[in-house]
């Protein structure tokens, strides 16, 4: 028997942004979604304007796993990760323990298959690079809607991740913003007037 995927059903329990108000609450598994989304839609945009390689749908479903271990982690404040770098090292660690636990779920058969989905090490460098910039396409995503919603708890966050945006050297990120993100500051009546 496995408990992998009751495990991965509680990423629905798991709710980011702990440390701050939030207007409508956002649990790991939807942003695992919107992240498997933008990822998606990054190697497309990188592959037929930009003469990329990647596979958009290997690029997803890496997305989709990319926080399953938080099933076991909880989901550690970016301001307490990153506080400094002894406790990033010894988050990397716990990170890296969780993973390989969930791992060890896998039934044996199935275990190379998972192994480059679960395993941050074991994640091709070019993979990563584009979850980590659709996780960050998304946080700023969330940002937009708090403030939108006027909660402005969200307004340095957005700063921050904004700037690291637009230092990406990928120019399927700069697309992304210049084409996709203007929409999301608009109601459902100015989008739907627009089409």
């Amino acid at each position: 028997m496995s408990h992998l995927f009751a495990h991965l059903a509680r990423m629905k329990l798991i709710q980011r942004w702990p440390l701050m108000y939030n207007v409508r609450r956002e649990n790991v598994q939807e942003h695992s979604l919107q992240v498997a989304m933008v990822a998606h839609v990054l190697v497309v945009i990188g592959n037929r304007k930009f003469a990329g390689q990647l596979n958009a749908e290997r690029a997803a479903t890496i997305a989709i796993f990319h926080d399953a271990s938080e099933v076991l982690t909880g989901d550690l404040p970016t301001p307490v990760k990153y506080f400094n770098k002894e406790i990033e090292a010894e988050y990397k660690k716990i990170e890296s323990i969780a993973e390989n636990r969930l791992l060890e779920m896998v039934p044996d058969e199935f275990k190379h298959d998972y192994q480059s989905l679960l395993i941050s090490d074991h994640i091709d460098n070019d993979y990563k690079q584009v979850v980590k910039s659709a996780d960050t396409i998304a946080a700023y995503l969330k940002c937009l809607e708090e403030e939108s919603a006027g909660n402005l708890e969200f307004k340095t966050a957005k700063k921050r991740l904004l700037d690291s945006l637009h230092k990406n050297p990928d120019p399927a990120v700069k697309y992304f913003m210049d084409n996709f993100v203007p929409s999301f500051e608009l109601n459902l009546d100015d989008i739907n007037r627009l089409l």
